[in-house]
């Protein structure tokens, strides 16, 4: 009997290390999926960044030349706006248009100035992953107001500024205001940002319970 009770007893062991193996390497395989979600989410808006500046690019490349220096003026223009209102004076956007084998190239550079210095960088290179954001959100914005025929309808955002240190969001929502009276155009946002929330005319909350969402609206007054 004394053989079955040790058997049985070794049989608890073991299965309690399997139980212990489990929950370790169940624990790991979350984190593995948070990380491998946090990367695809990062992939994904590394394509949409790439997309944006593609778009710009062959806008600028299609243009004539007289078309392509206004064009080019004007997204330099939106675009430098947009960082000097967010991130202070110290910013510049600029388009430098090349002839590479008888086509217009087009590079987009963040110029800074630091103590003096001109600091000149490609927008990704740029001072954090907020300036990427804004420089971006800006080109969207330049291209469809420099489109021909002119894009109708309201600007879609989903996370803007998603990036953007929370010292900057003031500005930034600042500037989406400006963006929507200066254009006027309605402002249709996606954001987990609170602050960016309550800035909105409008507000909803989107709230999951059981895999059913539920939407109320929210008091902005």
């Amino acid at each position: 009997m004394s053989k079955f009770k040790e058997a049985f007893k070794e049989l608890e062991q073991d299965l309690q290390l399997s139980k212990n193996e489990w929950v370790r390497l169940d624990a790991k395989r979350k984190l593995l999926t948070e990380q491998l979600e946090e990367k695809l989410n990062a992939l994904d808006q590394f394509y949409d960044t790439k997309d944006t500046y593609e778009k710009a690019r062959v806008l600028l490349q299609q243009s004539a030349e007289y078309a392509r220096e206004q064009a080019k003026q004007q997204i330099e223009s939106l675009v430098t706006n947009a960082l000097q209102f967010i991130f202070g004076p110290l910013f510049e956007f600029q388009i430098e248009i090349e002839e590479q084998g008888n086509k217009p190239v087009a590079e987009f550079y963040v110029v800074s100035d630091y103590e003096g210095i001109k600091v000149k960088t490609k927008p990704q290179e740029a001072r954090g992953g907020g300036v990427v954001d804004i420089v971006t959100l800006a080109l969207r914005v330049a291209l469809i107001e420099t489109t021909q025929p002119k894009m109708e309808g309201p600007i879609l955002l989903d996370e803007p500024g998603k990036h953007v240190s929370g010292e900057y969001v003031l500005y930034l929502y600042e500037f989406l205001k400006s963006i929507s009276t200066m254009f006027n155009r309605q402002i249709i946002m996606i954001t987990h940002n609170q602050h960016l929330a309550q800035s909105g005319d409008r507000a909803y909350y989107v709230d999951i319970r059981d895999g059913i969402s539920e939407v109320n609206r929210t008091d902005n007054a």
